[in-house]
Formats: C-alpha cells, sequence, structure tokens
C-alpha cells in the first residue's frame, strides 16, 4: 500500500477517484496483518472500520463528510470508545469495555475519522520503552531488536509503520514525543488543559494531556484543532477559543530561539548532539537569533516528576480494586485478601512499584519531606521557564539524549530508563506545549528527534515553526 503522509494527499486521490475510504481501511488492514509482529495493536476492528468506510465514502460523493473523512486513526488502549475494550495495558481492566466515548474520541467521530483499532502501550502510561505491557512487547519497526519508546510505544509504531495515518495517545512525561522521536514520526503535547481529559485513564492529572502522533504538522495540526476546546465533563479544561492552527501554518518572521546548554552535554550521544547542532546552525543561517540558556534546574526535574506523578498515580489508581470492574482475584478468602490478591496480581511490577513509591511519598512524616518539596520545586521551574519565554520565542533541544535502544537494555537500571525521559518532562511540569519533529538519523539509522516548546497556548507559533524547520531542512 502506498504510504500516504497526509490526510490532504488522501482527500485529493479520494475526489479523483484514486482510491477510497473502503481501499485505505483495506490497505491498512493489510498492512495491520503483514506486520503483526510489532505487537503494536491489541484490538483491530476489522469489520466495523469497513462498514465505517462505506459509510464516508457515500458522505463524501454528497459533500456532507466531516473535516476527517479519510482519515483513518488509532487509539492508545488508554482512551474510552464506546463498546470497545479498554485495558491500559494491564490485566486488572482484563475484559473491560467502555461505556462511554471521551470527548476527544468523539470529537475524532463526529468529523467522519474511522478508528481501527486501539494500540498497545505500557501498563496505565508507566514507561518509556512499552516494555510494561501486559500484552507484551511492541518492536521499533526499523530495528526489530530495539523498543519505539513508550508509553505511546504501539501508536508511534503503527504509524511508523503504515498500519494508520495517524494515532492518538497519551503524554504525562514525553509518552507521545518520546516515542514519536524513536520511530522518525511527529509527535504533538498540547497546553495541559487545551484537550479535555475526560474519557483518558488517569495516570497523573495534573500532568496528562492528549496528544496526536502524525506524520505531517498539517495533520497534528488539523486533530489538535478537531480535539481542543472546552467540554462540561472536564472542570480543568481551558475555555480559551480554539484558533484555526490549520489556516495558520506559514512562517516568515525573525525569531529568538534558546536551548538549553545542559541538553547538549554529558549523556548525550555523539548523534543527537550532532543532529541538533545542525538544526540550530540552519536556524541561525536562516536569519535567527540563536543563544544557549543555562538551566540549572535540568537536573531536578525527574526527580521532581517523579515524586509528583507517582503521587498522583497512588491516588488514581486506588479505584482499581476488582469490585465493580475489571480483573478479580480468583484466590481471595475475604473482603481485604480480595483486595491485596486483586492488585498484587492485576498490576504488573513497574505499577506496583510507582503506587508503593507514591504512596511512601503521600504518607504521615514524608509528605512534607517529599510531596510539599516537589511541588515548590515544580513552581521554581515554571517560573524559571516562563522566564525564559519572556525573552526567547522557542526552546529547541533534542527530544531524548539518545535514539532508540535495545529490547531489554535498561530492564535491570530503571535509572537509565527514566533518563530517556530527560529533556520531555519539563512541558508537563509546567504545562507548556511541545512538539518532536523528526531530525534525521543516526550511524545505525535509527531516527533521531528535535523537541521544540513554546510558551503556553503557544500551539498556533509552535506548529507553524516546526513545519518551517522541516521545510527548510529538505532543502
Amino acid at each position: 500500500m502506498k504510504i500516504y503522509n497526509s490526510l490532504n494527499e488522501i482527500q485529493d486521490e479520494i475526489g479523483s477517484g484514486q482510491t477510497s475510504c473502503k481501499q485505505l481501511v483495506e490497505g491498512y488492514l493489510f498492512n495491520i496483518e503483514s506486520k503483526k509482529h510489532l505487537n503494536a495493536f491489541v484490538e483491530v476492528y476489522h469489520q466495523e472500520a469497513l462498514l465505517k468506510a462505506e459509510e464516508i465514502d457515500l458522505k463524501m460523493a454528497n459533500g456532507s463528510a466531516g473535516k476527517l473523512a479519510g482519515m483513518i486513526i488509532g487509539l492508545k488502549d488508554v482512551l474510552c470508545h464506546k463498546n470497545h475494550g479498554l485495558q491500559a495495558g494491564s490485566k486488572i481492566l482484563e475484559n473491560f469495555q467502555s461505556q462511554f466515548n471521551g470527548t476527544a474520541v468523539q470529537r475524532l467521530l463526529d468529523e467522519d475519522a474511522i478508528i481501527i483499532g486501539r494500540q498497545n502501550c505500557d501498563e496505565f502510561a508507566m514507561g518509556s520503552s512499552n516494555e510494561n505491557s501486559s500484552f507484551g512487547n511492541v518492536l521499533n519497526d526499523i530495528d526489530n531488536n530495539k523498543v519505539p519508546g513508550g508509553s505511546s510505544g504501539g501508536s508511534s509504531a503503527a504509524v511508523q509503520a503504515n498500519m494508520c495515518l495517524a494515532s492518538i495517545g497519551s503524554d504525562t512525561g514525553g509518552s507521545v514525543r518520546q516515542p514519536a522521536a524513536f520511530c522518525g514520526v511527529i509527535g504533538l503535547k498540547p497546553t495541559y488543559s487545551r484537550i479535555s481529559r475526560y474519557g483518558l485513564v488517569a495516570y497523573a492529572s495534573s500532568f496528562d494531556c492528549i496528544g496526536p502522533i502524525t506524520r505531517s504538522i498539517e495533520d497534528a495540526a488539523l486533530l489538535l484543532e478537531v480535539m481542543s476546546g472546552k467540554d462540561d465533563n472536564d472542570s480543568t479544561v481551558s475555555h480559551l477559543e480554539v484558533p484555526k492552527y490549520t489556516e495558520q501554518l506559514t512562517f516568515n518572521k525573525r525569531v529568538k530561539v534558546g536551548y538549553l546548554k545542559e541538553s547538549l552535554g554529558e549523556g548525550i550521544s555523539k548523534d543527537t548532539k550532532l543532529a541538533t547542532e545542525r538544526s540550530l546552525r540552519l536556524l541561525k543561517d536562516q536569519g535567527h537569533e540563536v543563544e544557549e540558556i543555562a538551566f540549572p534546574l535540568l537536573e531536578y526535574i525527574l526527580p521532581t516528576y517523579y515524586i509528583l506523578t507517582t503521587a498522583e498515580a497512588s491516588s488514581n489508581l486506588s479505584r482499581f480494586d476488582g469490585v465493580k470492574y475489571g480483573y478479580r482475584s480468583s484466590n481471595a478468602t475475604n473482603l481485604e485478601s480480595m483486595y491485596k490478591k486483586t492488585r498484587g496480581e492485576g498490576f504488573g511490577k513497574e505499577v506496583k512499584k510507582r503506587i508503593m513509591l507514591g504512596t511512601f511519598i503521600l504518607s504521615a512524616g514524608f509528605y512534607d519531606a517529599y510531596y510539599s518539596k516537589a511541588q515548590k520545586v515544580r513552581r521554581l521551574i515554571k517560573e524559571e521557564t516562563d522566564r525564559i519565554f519572556q525573552k526567547y520565542d522557542f526552546i529547541v533541544i533534542p527530544t531524548t539524549p539518545n535514539t532508540a535502544f535495545k529490547i531489554g537494555e535498561h530492564s535491570s537500571d530503571p535509572i537509565a530508563m527514566y533518563l530517556a525521559d530527560l529533556f520531555t518532562v519539563q512541558a508537563n511540569l509546567v504545562g507548556i506545549p511541545a512538539i518532536s519533529i523528526p531530525n534525521g538519523n543516526d550511524d545505525d539509522g535509527m531516527p533521531i528527534g528535535l523537541q521544540i516548546m513554546t510558551k503556553s497556548f503557544g500551539e498556533q507559533q509552535l506548529l507553524a515553526f516546526s513545519k518551517y524547520i522541516l521545510d527548510i531542512s529538505k532543502n
């Protein structure tokens, strides 16, 4: 099947009669089956997608189709899709079906997107490699011995391997951007509150964001435009008007770009550093101001992130106890043992580790020492980031310190695993938008990602600038 890089290409070919929604779905279904070994999908909606394609072909023929007609999408297994399975990559939600559509999912369906299946992910979105799923590892399509990143590993691998045009993932500390970098595609984390979280399985509620994974900036802009906006079901969502992102992708001004000195220092692979320096030099050659910024708080970002997210996770995941839905242990003898055995057998190792760490952090005697202090550091990081954006339009750094690593390489070293998110967690801590775009490949042919950040609700300029960088990089 032909590789389409944008919905515009697809809609042009449908309009000229070269293809149809049904043919597209058939092509993607063939790719999903032929690349089954990647383990990107945990469930595929074969017949449903084909029937929906026929319906949308008729709509397109009579001119009543929505903005996303012709877009074949996969959903990360943390998004509620009515009457479809939802497990968050966990045994504890075995055989659970969602009773409603999340707001983002409903808005996709309202614009005639075709959802082709749900995609593998680290359990409860906790991971950087997609090795923590109860459904097994996801493989990187470029090198099957390497990870696709996480936690939205299945979503990124599916777009990478041409199993769907786009995926919708979630990003708590880099879970859209980091796998997008490892797979050579585009991953966008919007401003916190830009997209409603209603219908997203919660990991850490003050960090979680829904975001698109695509092959083009145009598609990322379109999906953001469709999914964003106020929602009565989410009290934390922004009521700011949603710009027409798709109509404002032209970039023709000179800007000030800062890059963090620490992001090009120790621990960064040679190829990643060279690729980032090349992009910064290219921007300078185009007449933009590019300056080094010292960010001494960088060393506190990961500890702060893990203290706060594990604390929130321990609270959020307390609802999974075997009483109302999901897995229930058959070895229980009374109510207390049912709780303990259900959670002990249902949760995986990484999730249990984070729940226990979060419970410890919130416990009497440690709350002030860890949780309260981390909240204060979070505020300092936000204030320092805001100061940067008073002077600079964008921060440009590598998405990850290194390219995709081998499966199992960091399994016995959690610190090395957590460092894969070193550059992505800042955006979640302070709530700003960030994007990862492809930035060449290393000597082994593995993709390198370039991350661009800007001030809150600056998605319009972020998308336009990202498209500009991709365009000048090709020339």
